[in-house]
């Protein structure tokens, strides 16, 4: 039937699943070819016949048992057990003997019997021992608590950005509690079916917070470890802890340096276990791990009885009650001689700052002093940690060392006791040495500057994807083949890029690019967007980062912006950003689709479709009519509770705000399409929203004649309150200067306020309709004002005359906005046109009819307009209760 249909001339869209494994007995049931169409899209399964899912719908079980198992592999960035083990592998044996004393200290005790003590904070200066005890304290929980309690923990690292951020904490938190209290998976579903993926910090936050307030949590203890080392949104995360600390299922215990301003102020009325306060403690636990040290030395060594006493006695004397210290000194001894065993004793100076001096002196002196300097150079200036492989196409090697793993692991032995490998993946020994080697960088490792090693890192990113990247890269047996059943070959085809996907627009953007010409036209971006750009998008597939990848090319293009660099390579770009979001779940599922239904579904004239034309598959006769060029809407924010009354793009466009019929107002970051911050404090609609130049503000105009101004970053209530009309505020603007604010009502007044007396200092008369937009000139000397009477107004506030009048729109002007160089104007207009005007002859140089935007259409009128600051982004909200925006 199918192909009759098919023959008939009839457009059909069909997916063919084939098994891949046979029954035990009775082998494969249905073969691939006649289960399969020739020409359709074919997926095959990785399951015996008996074993195919079928999910009736979405209310099926197994759908929804499918849908949660997605839901936790999406949250799971690193395994916290897994880095548990990681650590106390580097760091050296866990001894109960070392952290039992920890056990026994009274305010540890309080925190862990006492209902009324919920938040302990361990702190200590580097080098004490603060993460082996907490994965002491960890295993004592463990085996305490058995499955009464829930038990969440995590370790912060600052040299790994996957888990040097607050959103990374929360995700890891959240996937230990649901795999302990499966029923808590409810939480995630909900915000993972409204927000696709789980990388924001506002996503995760909210679900996390919705478990913390789920009645049915069970008692709860959560470890974070290493808060000083927390990057991104550490305010935030302790924002969280401080509110939630007195919650009665909930104990938190933290770890962190002494002096981390931020966190002092946060935790200093928590209970305290200071490790310098506990000295004593310290030292004992210091002696106990000498011992240890000491006995693996002889037994590896062979050391005989005044060896071994002299060397136990030279630690015990310059320890100075730092575990860090010990280690690195039992490391260089066991590089040592056992001949030059006392004389090198006696050169290893007490203090960490004074033995990295030694140890990096040591380095410089040596027959590969400049091999390793060129591998710590690397080594500090990459986002995470990297492996072996990744590392190789950084630095030049040695003849013949490239594919000698045993070789690699000898040259980072070679440096120093700074570094330390697991399972081939490269890592500080600890982050004050790390801290240590950037203070000594400007003399040892960025003589010219840390921007050239950028710029090396992102161009040897470009060689090495250029060298590996290649179509179908794991041999793929379809088109079809599901990313969750693809498995990394052996060895892995991608391992030495894994890197460079990731961060080479990081290098890039961190780099002296005015220095060369890999962004002009012709150079090597623009040649690696035309070569390799398909084959990117199937390895950063492959690897699970697509969000990733659209991510890359927003900083792309926004440094393209910054920088003024070729238009050519800027339009080269946003067509691979529109070409990646646009066929995003169909790569994301099944990476092989960039090179078939992504092409063959992308706008004639696309960029990428026009360049990777040979790419499409041969099996295509008729190729669908596609439109010339992408849609003008580049993406739709869902998700209002209500009618969307107001809009505002803050000045680095990096963030929109959308006041709400029902006084919500949302905060998004259009980059992920995410909201990441709800106002809802409001009893009234918002009808008009201003931010503050600096971004630090938002003046909210509502219904019921105030202007209320917040502040976001710190998400407090509203900051002050202006009673400033007699009727609605429809439109509010703020002064360059942020000391005044106007308001604009449909009581047909506008009125300038000083912020600072909360004082009306001037009052504008003469509309004949309500004042539905205002704007300011760059230079604070005029005033724009978009009228209900389908005017446009400019006022000279010296004179307080009206200068000019616009007159074409045929509809009330809801909005106005000048572009940031001031030599454009944008109305936008309640019948869905956006005019963009020349201020300077009072003439409309384009109409842009919202009405035929495409997937968002505006059947009756356009709610609000606003200009991004280039004039490259307009936003637009539909005054209907489908409460969508669009951006276009």
């Amino acid at each position: 039937m199918i192909r009759e249909l098919r023959e008939s001339g009839r457009r059909l869209d069909v997916t063919c699943f084939f098994e891949e494994l046979p029954l035990p007995v009775a082998g494969k049931v249905v073969s691939k070819e006649s289960a399969t169409l020739e020409g359709y899209n074919s997926i095959s399964i990785h399951a015996n016949h008996s074993d195919m899912v079928k999910f009736s719908s979405a209310d099926d079980n197994g759908f929804k048992h499918d849908r949660d198992r997605q839901c936790l592999k999406d949250l799971w960035a690193t395994d916290p057990e897994d880095e548990k083990t990681r650590i106390q592998q580097t760091k050296g044996d866990l001894l109960k003997d070392v952290y039992s004393w920890i056990l026994e200290n009274p305010e540890l005790q309080k925190w862990r019997d006492d209902q009324q003590n919920r938040l302990l904070w361990v702190r200590g200066d580097p080098g004490k021992g603060k993460t082996m005890l907490v994965c002491g304290i960890v295993d004592e929980l463990k085996e305490s608590i058995g499955k009464s309690k829930l038990l969440s923990f995590f370790f912060c690292q600052a040299t790994d950005s996957r888990i040097n951020n607050a959103t990374a904490v929360l995700r890891s938190l959240i996937r230990q509690l649901v795999d302990q209290q499966p029923s808590l998976i409810s939480h995630i579903r909900k915000k993972y079916d409204l927000y696709e993926y789980t990388n924001s910090w506002f996503a995760v936050s909210r679900i996390f917070i919705d478990i913390l307030k789920d009645h049915s949590l069970k008692s709860t203890i959560l470890v974070i470890d290493g808060l000083d080392e927390c990057q991104d949104n550490l305010l935030e995360l302790l924002k969280i802890v401080q509110k939630w600390r007195s919650y009665p299922r909930v104990k938190w215990l933290v770890t962190s340096r002494n002096w981390p301003s931020s966190v002092q102020e946060r935790l200093d009325t928590a209970g305290q276990l200071s490790l310098e306060l506990n000295a004593k403690s310290v030292s004992t636990a210091v002696e106990i791990y000498i011992k240890h040290k000491v006995c693996q030395l002889v037994k590896l060594k062979k050391y005989d009885p005044n060896t071994q006493k002299a060397i136990q006695k030279h630690l015990s004397e310059n320890a100075n009650g730092t575990f860090l210290w010990v280690a690195l000194v039992s490391q260089e001894l066991a590089k040592t001689s056992r001949w030059n065993t006392l004389s090198k004793l006696n050169t290893l100076p007490s203090g960490l700052t004074d033995l990295y001096k030694r140890m990096l002196e040591q380095i410089f002196t040596a027959e590969d002093a400049d091999l390793c300097q060129r591998v710590l150079a690397v080594v500090l200036t990459v986002y995470r940690p990297i492996t072996l492989d990744e590392l190789i196409a950084f630095v030049d090697m040695p003849y013949g060392v490239s594919n000698d793993y045993e070789v690699l692991s000898e040259i980072i032995a070679l440096c120093g006791s700074f570094l330390t490998l697991r399972k081939r993946t490269i890592f500080f020994i600890h982050q004050s040495a790390k801290e240590f080697l950037m203070e000594m960088a400007p003399t040892y490792f960025f003589v010219s500057g840390m921007k050239d090693q950028h710029l090396a890192i992102f161009s040897r990113s470009l060689n090495v994807m250029f060298a590996t990247l290649r179509r179908n890269i794991y041999n793929l047996s379809s088109p079809g083949s599901p990313l969750d059943q693809v498995r990394p070959l052996d060895p892995d085809p991608l391992a030495a890029a894994q890197y460079s996907c990731f961060f080479w627009v990081n290098h890039l953007q961190e780099s002296d690019i005015k220095a060369n010409n890999d962004l002009e036209e012709g150079g090597s971006v623009e040649k690696f967007l035309f070569q390799k750009f398909l084959h990117w998008v199937e390895a950063i597939s492959l690897l699970r980062g697509i969000s990733e990848g659209i991510a890359a090319m927003v900083k792309l293009d926004s440094f393209l912006k910054k920088i003024g660099k070729s238009q050519a390579v800027s339009k080269r770009v946003l067509d691979g950003y529109r070409f990646i979001r646009y066929h995003r779940r169909a790569v994301e599922s099944s990476p092989l689709q960039v090179y078939n239904s992504s092409l063959i579904f992308s706008p004639a004239q696309s960029i990428t479709s026009v360049c990777y034309r040979n790419e499409r598959p041969q099996w295509v006769l008729v190729e669908p009519a596609m439109e010339d060029d992408w849609n003008q809407c580049l993406q739709t924010l869902e998700g209002h509770s209500s009618w969307v009354s107001s809009v505002a793009w803050s000045l680095d466009g990096s963030r929109l705000a959308s006041g709400l019929g029902d006084g919500t107002v949302k905060i998004w970051d259009p980059a992920i399409r995410q909201c990441t911050l709800t106002l809802e404090e409001h009893s009234n609609s918002v009808d008009s929203i201003a931010w503050s130049l600096d971004g630090s503000q938002l003046a909210l105009g509502s219904g019921d004649s105030t202007v209320k101004i917040w502040d976001p970053a710190t998400r407090q209530q509203c900051v002050l309150t202006l009673e400033v009309h007699s009727n609605l505020v429809s439109s509010i603007a703020w002064s360059l200067d942020g000391n005044r604010l106007t308001s604009g009502s449909s009581d047909r007044i506008l009125r300038i306020w000083d912020l600072a007396t909360r004082q009306c200092t001037l009052t504008l008369k003469g509309h004949s309709n309500s004042v539905t937009s205002i704007v300011w000139s760059l230079d604070g000397s005029q005033l724009t004002s978009g009228l209900g009477d389908n005017t446009v107004k400019i006022w000279d506030l010296g004179t307080r005359e009206c200068i000019s009048t616009l007159e074409e729109h045929n509809n009330s002007v809801n909005s106005i906005v000048w572009s940031l160089d001031g030599s454009r104007l944008a109305s936008g207009s309640r019948n869905a046109k956006v005019r963009i005007w020349d201020p300077a002859n009072e003439q409309c140089i384009s109409i842009l009819d919202v009405q035929s935007s495409g997937r968002l259409r505006f059947a009756t009128c356009l709610g609000c307009v606003a200009l991004s600051a280039d004039v490259a982004v307009i936003v637009a909200t539909e005054a209907l209760p489908d409460f969508a925006g669009a951006i276009l």
